[in-house]
């Protein structure tokens, strides 16, 4: 019941560094005269430089909102400069169509809320985004009152940070010290996946005890997600390990405690634990439990998912070798789903069967040589 996060290089931009100057090929709206091209930044005036691009859905979401801060805080000397590093011809194919949601407002009208630019040969992009390790869009760059990278986060999460940089109360370094143990814990979170991989769990369960360690005093919500998710990893690896200790036993079976009443969480704790029995562990009498719980809140669950919780009961028996209670789970997945569901809910029983058959014929060959064996003697 494991899972990881990979981690990355270290960045030669981060909060605190000064802001790169920006050299964009193109302003969409330069015409308008709300602002001019950016270039170096101004003493006193707040800038976000956000990236985007017509292929991203996020950074299409997010253009309401971009246009909702610009024009809530254009009168404190904030400007927003969103930048992408596509050819202008794919920029301006989008601009006069409506924006969706919107009927009758364009992309174009939407974005002349803000600068828009488009700067195809990627400087702005060397500069910020691979800079700072930035691998996903949308991301923005909040640039302070002196010039200086205050924070690095999605657009839709801006809100707070730039309302604190414009009262003057916002903490840089206790946000650069959250993002460097963020950072931290990705690269010890690749040592625990690499460690895990090879078979090595003792010494991952080690690294993720210094990460517990790190973040025991760290009081924020996540620091508190952080705790949880590892302590659950944690208590994952210790039974993909074998380790069936009372104490292994106590955490899962509070887990599964939990979640009773909870049709979709009990769904995941036994989709995690089911991960855990095909890859080899032996989870003892957890598994019957778990069975027991889920086949419980399958009745009481929403009809969308009761066929998905069959299947997630058949693929458990499954994985056990339980082979009848598997094919008679899956019956009744098939039973509550329709049209193409039911048309794949049937193509897994077909699987099933098949499981099933080259199971019993593998049992039939090792009876005849035990047979065999037998009357050679």
């Amino acid at each position: 019941m494991t899972g990881g996060i990979a981690a990355q290089a270290e960045p030669t931009l981060t909060v605190g560094s000064k802001a790169p100057s920006l050299d964009i090929e193109h302003y969409i709206h330069e015409d308008l005269g709300k602002f001019g091209p950016v270039t170096d930044f101004e003493d006193g005036k707040i800038y976000v430089v956000e990236f985007w691009a017509t292929w991203c859905g996020p950074c299409i979401q997010s253009m309401p909102h971009l246009v909702e801060l610009q024009e809530r805080h254009r009168e404190n000397g904030v400007q927003i400069v969103s930048i992408s590093d596509e050819d202008l011809e794919t920029v301006e194919g989008i601009l006069e169509r409506d924006y969706p949601g919107k009927e009758g407002v364009t992309f174009a009208e939407l974005t002349s809320a803000y600068t828009l630019t488009v700067d195809p040969d990627g400087s702005s992009t060397d500069d910020y985004m691979r800079a700072a390790n930035q691998n996903g869009i949308p991301a923005a760059f909040l640039v302070g009152k002196t010039g200086l990278i205050e924070w690095i986060g999605h657009p839709m999460s801006l809100d707070e940070p730039l309302e604190q940089v414009i009262e003057g109360t916002w903490d840089r370094e206790a946000f650069k010290e959250s993002m460097a143990r963020q950072q931290r814990l990705e690269e010890a979170m690749q040592k625990v996946n690499r460690l895990a991989g090879e078979g090595n769990f003792d010494d991952a369960i080690k690294v993720i005890d210094k990460i517990l360690e790190e973040f025991k005093d760290v009081d924020d919500e996540m620091g508190q997600s952080v705790r949880e998710q590892l302590t659950q990893f944690k208590y994952g690896l210790r039974l993909d390990s074998g380790d069936l200790s009372e104490d292994v036993m106590t955490y899962f079976r509070g887990q599964l405690k939990d979640a009773k009443g909870n049709p979709q969480a009990m769904a995941q704790f036994s989709y995690g634990l089911m991960s855990s029995i095909q890859q080899g562990a032996k989870v003892g009498k957890l598994a019957d439990e778990t069975l027991v719980a889920l086949n419980a809140e399958i009745e009481g669950a929403d009809p969308q998912i009761q066929p998905l919780m069959h299947v997630l009961v058949a693929q458990m028996n499954a994985s056990l070798e339980r082979f009848d209670e598997a094919i008679e789970a899956q019956k009744q997945a098939i039973e509550k789903s329709e049209g193409r569901q039911k048309d794949r809910m049937e193509s897994m029983l077909e699987e099933l069967e098949e499981l099933a058959d080259a199971g019993s014929a593998t049992e039939e060959s090792d009876d005849k040589k035990e047979d065999s064996s037998e009357d050679g003697e």
